[in-house]
């Protein structure tokens, strides 16, 4: 249990750290996944679907692009949201890392000490 707290909390700084290059790529993909609804005729939900679908690289085939100007954009689309998947996958990676050294670590300090892994929660008893 210890290991997944130390994981969200180092998951929320990685998050914290890596939102706005996060945020800056979910709104190319709006913003490209807008463009190619409005040159198709696409109602604006369906041209979000397309390109947040085009952007995870699962590509139904639902709603294709038909115009050479939009799949072109489709390609930018599927790459940006590689970039966005690489770098959410980075950031997961290294938190793992990370929280896994930070628990052997804290194990081994609590080895050195003589502390048991469940005694360090357990807070002293007064015995008056």
């Amino acid at each position: 249990m210890e290991f997944t707290f130390t994981f969200l909390m180092l998951f929320a700084h990685a998050l914290h750290a890596v939102g706005p290059l996060l945020v800056f790529f979910s709104f190319i993909i709006i913003v490209l996944g807008q463009w190619v609804g409005r040159i198709e005729g696409w109602s604006r939900f369906d041209a979000l679907y397309w390109s947040f679908i085009t952007a995870t690289t699962v590509g139904y085939g639902d709603i294709p692009p038909t115009r050479k100007i939009t799949k072109i954009l489709a390609i930018w689309i599927a790459f940006t949201g590689l970039l966005f998947t690489g770098l959410f996958v980075a950031a997961m990676l290294e938190t793992v890392s990370r929280s896994f050294s930070e628990t052997d670590r804290l194990e081994q300090m609590q080895e050195r000490l003589g502390v048991s892994p469940e005694s360090a929660y357990v807070l002293p008893v007064d015995p008056k």
